[in-house]
């Protein structure tokens, strides 16, 4: 038996008028014909009655197989998808009407036909009770429309329409979709904050691969619960995402996963947001064994919290009468893997920080100072590496071009050594659960001897960023260490630092680096000085305990004794000089 139930929003209607609707799924439309007068008149008398878009979906065996009521601005286009290859076309074609008696197909009319490959798209102005004009869409190549002109809806080209449909069917099936396989997803932007981060965020798709094709703001300053953005919002939002033919909604905040499910609901398409898009960045870029580990495992954090299912009804692990049976559900079988998962990746982190912990110690030993690169993402930090060291690292004007600290040995012109560390970029709204996963990464900041904080001079926001800088850095617990202020992107036309005290440079281009060289050594000095030991012989069993404390630039005997050359930090040569008097050094 054919389901006769009339879809869409049918409040408020007159029960006669509903049951008039479903008389319309026993209506035979003939092969020939593509509109019937009778039934054209019969929906302009019921959408001006209602002041609502009415849909109806007819096959080519001329059966309504679906009737659908909007608003009085739209109604829902469904999908009927009659054949199995969904690269065809539906084997539906979707007549509506326009109360405001416009009969021209809308963008999202359009956009709804390529989207749901419809057999034909049809609107039918109707206006005081009466149909006015009617125009159709078909597919043809390269999912290009074919848009007829209006006609009088008793004057319709019926054979030519149901020609095209034919012709479309044969051209449509051929092409099919496989030339789209590698296209980039098409991203809608939705935010509440300001253009600036909706900006940041258009930034963030395009690395992610994603081509935006539209960013909307709504000035919001508290989030709904259910939707986010609101129901009314919500539905505004579905048409644009419709008319933009949009792959996915992208939004500027954090959702929880009844939010999500709603919105995918509404909006038909893919939803994420802030996180999930800064966390699939991450993956893509992560080269590292650890750095994929803690990739891994900040995913698994986020979805491990927004897992939807149905709550107790679905529990079997209570026991007890009525929780006998099929075992777990899906939803928990869901959670324990992900827990026993992340269980896994923590024990693999452990050791792989264990490892981490000695290099550090090993460091610690020689008592090379580090000097750790940090900054908002894109701010110029890997480049800045390899100017300043020649190491080659990979470096992108993209935000999180690199994920992995990479640590490079450099000399002073006093020749103190010391390591130049590339920490992972910083940036607004950084997830919590990145933030824990890459800690230990993280952590090399906070350990630095000397912090280059660098910033990107070209961005209107650099105070916020920067701002957003030293958010995190206290976090880590990074607030003791010597800075060094960095304005880097200087090229771009900065003549004075915008941030007092700070270094102008061009990564780029190489100005201003050798200032910067000579405040990295005057903050070096004041921690780690080369000096020069003199020990008389009958002192020289305290060399043992001497050049563990420090790198040994040369040693050498003399008439006075052994006289050794050593970088040295400020803590051992003072606690030296106390111990065994200040005559040792020279």
């Amino acid at each position: 038996m054919k389901e006769e139930m009339i879809h869409g929003k049918v409040e408020g209607i007159r029960d006669s008028l509903l049951a008039q609707l479903r008389q319309l799924y026993q209506y035979q439309v003939e092969e020939d014909v593509f509109l019937p007068h009778d039934l054209a008149q019969f929906l302009a008398k019921a959408s001006c009655a209602i002041n609502r878009e009415i849909a109806l979906y007819i096959t080519r065996d001329g059966e309504i197989v679906d009737v659908s009521v909007g608003t009085d601005r739209d109604v829902e286009l469904r999908d009927y998808r009659l054949r199995r290859n969904p690269d065809r076309l539906s084997g539906v074609r979707c007549l509506h009407t326009h109360p405001n008696g416009d009969g021209h197909l809308s963008d999202v009319d359009l956009s709804a036909l390529r989207a749901f490959r419809y057999d034909g798209m049809t609107a039918l102005g109707v206006k005081d009770g009466e149909p006015t004009f009617v125009q159709s869409a078909f597919l043809i190549k390269h999912a290009e429309i074919l848009l007829t002109d209006t006609a009088r809806w008793y004057r319709l080209p019926d054979r030519e329409w149901l020609s095209q449909i034919e012709e479309s069917d044969k051209i449509v099936g051929r092409e099919g979709k496989a030339k789209d396989a590698d296209a980039p997803e098409r991203a809608v932007l939705m935010g509440i904050e300001s253009e600036e981060s909706l900006a940041e965020l258009a930034r963030l798709a395009d690395t992610a691969g994603a081509e935006v094709v539209g960013a909307f703001l709504q000035k919001k300053d508290k989030p709904d619960t259910a939707l986010f953005i609101g129901r009314g919002r919500a539905d505004e939002l579905c048409r644009q995402c419709q008319a933009l033919e949009a792959d996915l909604c992208i939004f500027d905040e954090e959702l929880t996963g009844i939010q999500v499910r709603n919105l995918e609901d509404i909006l038909r398409v893919k939803v994420v947001d802030r996180t999930t898009l800064i966390l699939d960045i991450f993956a893509q870029r992560a080269t590292s064994a650890e750095g994929k580990l803690q990739v891994e495992l900040a995913q698994l954090q986020y979805q491990s919290t927004r897992l939807i299912g149905q709550g107790v009804v679905l529990s079997r692990l209570a026991g007890g009468i009525g929780t006998r049976g099929p075992g777990e559900s899906k939803l928990e079988m869901n959670r324990r893997r992900i827990r026993e998962r992340m269980t896994d990746l923590r024990r693999r982190l452990e050791a792989l920080e264990k490892q981490r912990s000695l290099r550090r110690k090993s460091r610690e030993k020689s008592d090379i100072p580090v000097v750790a690169l940090v900054g908002y993402t894109n701010a110029g930090k890997s480049t800045l590496l390899n100017a300043l060291s020649g190491a080659g690292v990979y470096a992108e004007d993209k935000l999180f071009a690199t994920l992995d600290a990479v640590s490079r040995r450099v000399e002073t012109e006093e020749h103190t050594a010391y390591l130049l560390t590339d920490t992972v970029g910083f940036i607004r709204k950084l997830p919590h659960a990145l933030v824990s996963a890459f800690r230990s990464t993280l952590e090399e900041a906070a350990l630095a001897d000397v912090l280059v904080i660098v910033s990107d001079g070209s961005s209107r926001e650099m105070q916020e960023q920067h701002d957003t800088v030293e958010e995190v850095l206290r976090d880590l617990g990074a607030t003791e260490q010597p800075r060094i202020e960095v304005v880097n992107k200087c090229d771009t036309g900065i003549e004075t630092s915008p941030i007092p005290g700070g270094v102008l440079i061009s990564a780029k281009t190489g100005e201003g680096l050798d200032a910067l060289r000579q405040r990295i050594a005057d903050e070096l000095q004041k921690t780690h000085a080369p000096v020069t030991i003199v020990l008389p012989f009958s002192q020289y069993g305290l060399l043992a305990k001497i050049r563990p404390l420090g790198r040994v630039v040369s040693e050498s005997y003399t008439d006075e004794g052994t006289e050794l050359s050593m970088i040295l930090s400020a803590a051992d040569r003072d606690r030296l000089a106390a111990k065994y008097g200040k005559d040792i050094f020279r």
